[in-house]
This record gives C-alpha cells, sequence and structure tokens, in this order.
C-alpha cells in the first residue's frame, strides 16, 4: 500500500524526533544572543506554569470533516490520554461522527440523470490509540493577560467504520442499502492546547485516519483496493487532571 500524504508526515515527525534535542529548549538552556547589539538586552520567559509530567487529561469536542466532496460531516469525539513526561504521552480517541449527501452529490444527480450516481462514503465512527508528543509550548500575551498553549504531535493506530453505495455505482439499481465496512487504520494529529485554568483547558486538534478501501466499482479482492482517508477538525473543553 502507498501512502503519500502519511508518507510525508511520518518523514516529517521522524525527522523532528532525530533533531529532538536541537529544537526544544528546556527552563536550564541556556540562549546565546551574541548577533545581536551588545546595547540590547533580551529577556527570556522559559518557566512553565502548567506541567503534563505524571498527569492524566480527558477531553469532549465537537467538529467537522475537512474532505469528501460529496458528503457533509460532523465528529464528536471524547477523549483521554496520560504523559509519562514532560514530552511524552498517550492518548486514546473515540469520535462518533455523522454526515449526509450534500449539494455537489444532488447536483451530480439532476445534470446527469440516471446511472450518474457518484460514489461517496459516510464514516460512522472511529477509534484508535496514538503516542504524543508535546515539546513545544508558549506564552501569548492576549488584552494583557498571559495564555499558556501547549503543541502537540500523534502517530497511532485505529479502527474505521464507513457506508458506502458501491453497490448503487456498481449495478445502476436506485434504492440499494448502503455496504456497510471496517477498516484498519493509520491515524496521526495534532493540536495546541490552550490553557484557561490549572484545571480546564481548550484543545483544537486536526485528526487523520489513512486506510485501505475497496474502490466504487469492483469486486471484493484485495487488487481492487484504493487509498482514502478521513480528516476532522474539532474544537474541544478538557480537563486537566492533576
Amino acid at each position: 500500500m502507498f501512502y503519500p500524504k502519511l508518507i510525508i508526515a511520518v518523514v516529517f515527525l521522524l525527522t523532528v524526533l532525530l533533531f529532538e534535542n536541537k529544537l526544544s529548549a528546556g527552563e536550564s538552556s541556556t540562549y546565546n544572543f551574541s548577533w545581536l547589539d551588545p546595547d540590547k538586552e533580551v529577556y527570556v520567559l522559559q518557566n512553565k506554569k502548567y506541567r503534563k509530567d505524571k498527569k492524566a487529561h480527558l477531553s469532549a469536542g465537537y467538529g467537522m470533516t475537512t474532505n469528501g466532496a460529496f458528503v457533509d460531516a460532523t465528529s464528536l469525539q471524547g477523549r483521554v490520554g496520560f504523559f509519562f513526561t514532560e514530552e511524552w504521552g498517550m492518548e486514546f480517541l473515540y469520535a462518533q461522527n455523522s454526515g449526509e449527501e450534500n449539494e455537489n452529490f444532488q447536483s451530480v444527480l439532476n445534470i446527469g440523470g440516471p446511472g450518474s450516481t457518484p460514489f461517496r462514503r459516510i464514516v460512522e465512527n472511529y477509534l484508535g490509540a496514538m503516542v504524543l508528543w508535546s515539546p513545544f509550548y508558549a506564552k501569548v500575551n492576549t488584552f494583557n493577560s498571559i495564555v499558556y498553549v501547549d503543541w502537540m504531535v500523534g502517530l497511532g493506530y485505529g479502527q474505521l467504520n464507513e457506508k458506502n453505495n458501491r453497490e448503487v455505482v456498481r449495478t445502476g439499481t436506485t434504492g440499494l442499502a448502503d455496504v456497510k465496512e471496517s477498516h484498519n487504520a493509520i491515524m496521526w494529529g495534532t493540536g495546541l492546547k490552550f490553557y484557561l485554568s490549572p484545571m480546564f483547558h481548550i484543545r483544537l486538534d486536526l485528526t487523520a485516519m489513512h486506510y485501505s478501501a475497496l474502490r466504487a466499482l469492483t469486486v471484493k479482492t484485495s487488487d481492487d483496493e484504493g487509498n482514502y482517508e478521513n480528516f476532522d477538525l474539532t474544537l474541544a473543553l478538557g480537563i486537566n487532571l492533576f
């Protein structure tokens, strides 16, 4: 199986991991600003207010599916995780999705007439687990207050359940029930955690699922499989468990 987008994402993650010591800086790191004007003073605020080491978290959020030309879909997600160190953790994710055929789908039907039904997939739900890496954090001064932000990236594995109209497209017969299928999937994601208080935070996450499935006009053989993906963008409210 060949996943161009997935390979690019994995290569990026591996490259970042390889140069982790050069990219990240702890509170004890020394900063050299000798390239600046000697008369200028630079102050670096490096102390971290909210810590993740040996702490759990959970969150629930809602968002939209950002791919799929013929389907409008939303996603309701729940996450629970634990950080073993300040930078490394694990997270379990479950998403309940809902989708329906959109105006693009109806337009193709109206223009093409009988036999022009476009192929579409509707993701119903997925679950999985990811290893999290979060070495980067920031402090944003907004309206005279400091907002603390963690940036996280994750890579893992999961299972995705979807339904599609393959039989309608393949046979040209309308009114046939959707085919329901389950697929093993490579999962990756990236997210920002904005701390509201020591207990609460807001998360903005992009979650991707890459899987292999039968194409529209095929029978059930492995040679007829293609590569597909699902991208969900969600906003969530979370709790930090201390």
